[in-house]
């Protein structure tokens, strides 16, 4: 653990805190009676359009408003968007704003030249909004078709303006990313995927990394980030022409404390123990499943009654595991394309207080509803 500002204090109150936030979670998993979160979901509707005025597309991330203010609406979904109007992988600069009922606007629109970020701005799938208002979204750049730099996590506030960046602390390519929103502190797991990426030229290195970052969130002045821990890494990565790069994706923070993740180019969904409190690596983490209908799974969040959603880029299913491993459901999203559903799916959330699961579709540039 390596912490920009020394805080004892500070850091066992995150602990009190996130100990008992995991308890209610753990017994609130344990009380579902449920067999699956999906099980009775077979419907799925297109709710709006993901492209804003300047032509963005390619939509990544997925994030649920939690309370509102400023701009932002309790409920509503934000979609970060990859590829500029020429679909140029790297280049996107967009978030938009979408309700429930499917209105659609720009929420916020970021120079490619932002200063902070190396490499410009290419908005992925780490997106996260927090409970304070603040928005927290992942850059991975390119120039001229080419990975240009590390890229960095940008703050934006309720009224979708840049206010600072984050970069260095291990951050390597952010690719996605789950938060921990704890109100006056916010714990941060984001996946990285440029480290040897590069210079690998499309073969597989093992350099993919798991980093969680501890940021204290203070009631005036902007958020700061207090410890940087890598806790996973060893995790396979490459250069990917249709995706730019693939290696871990999805995180999602589950029962007892365990960060799922979806190790992409192994077709596995890692575990990794004591995700919040571990001061050290675990590696590549514990198996939970492999194989079967995983097929280069992306996104991933962790439903309700504490099963694992993914889905994937290489058919369009989403898929359903329980903590234990066993994969319940598949169900089909997308299945334009060629092989059916290759491509298209990245970001998905829970729908907050219903039995639904909010994802973007790449192929079609929308946000859609499995309900």
């Amino acid at each position: 653990m390596k912490p920009t500002r020394r805080s004892a204090a500070t850091f066992a109150a995150i602990v009190t805190t996130t100990a008992g936030l995991l308890a209610g979670t753990a017994g609130a998993a344990s009380a579902s009676s449920a067999p699956s979160f999906t099980g009775p979901l077979h419907h799925v509707t297109t709710l709006a359009s993901t492209v804003p005025g300047n032509g963005d597309v390619n939509p990544y991330g997925v994030a649920v408003v939690p309370r509102s203010t400023g701009d932002l609406g309790r409920g509503n979904v934000l979609v970060s968007n990859f590829n500029d109007k020429a679909n140029v992988q790297g280049t996107g600069t967009t978030i938009v704003e979408i309700t429930p009922s499917g209105h659609q606007w720009q929420f916020a629109g970021i120079s490619r030249h932002l200063r902070g970020c190396p490499g410009g701005v290419g908005l992925t799938t780490a997106l996260s909004v927090l409970r304070s208002g603040w928005v927290i979204v992942g850059s991975l750049p390119t120039k001229n078709g080419a990975v240009s730099g590390a890229g960095c996590l940008i703050v934006l506030d309720q009224w979708g303006h840049v206010r600072e960046t984050f970069a260095g602390h291990g951050i390597n390519g952010p690719w996605d990313m789950s938060s921990l929103d704890l109100g006056g502190q916010a714990v941060l797991f984001v996946t990285n995927v440029l480290n040897g990426t590069v210079a690998a030229n499309g073969h597989t290195v093992f350099g993919g990394t798991v980093l969680r970052l501890v940021l204290q969130i203070p009631h005036s002045g902007l958020p700061w980030i207090q410890f940087n821990t890598t806790i996973a890494s060893g995790l396979p990565e490459a250069l990917n022409s249709a995706a730019l790069v693939l290696g871990p994706t999805g995180v999602g923070l589950g029962r007892n404390g365990v960060l799922y993740v979806a190790d992409t180019l192994a077709n596995r969904i890692a575990g990794i123990p004591d995700a919040v409190f571990r001061g050290n690596s675990d590696g590549v983490g514990f198996t939970v499943t492999q194989g079967h209908h995983l097929n280069s799974e992306l996104g991933l969040v962790v439903a309700p009654g504490g099963d694992i959603l993914t889905v994937n880029g290489g058919n369009g299913n989403l898929v359903e595991t329980t903590p234990s491993g066993a994969q319940i459901v598949v169900r089909r999203l997308d299945s334009s394309g060629s092989p059916p559903g290759a491509g298209a799916l990245f970001g998905l959330a829970v729908k907050p207080g219903h039995r639904a699961v909010y994802f973007v579709d790449d192929a079609t540039n929308t946000l859609g509803l499995l309900h």
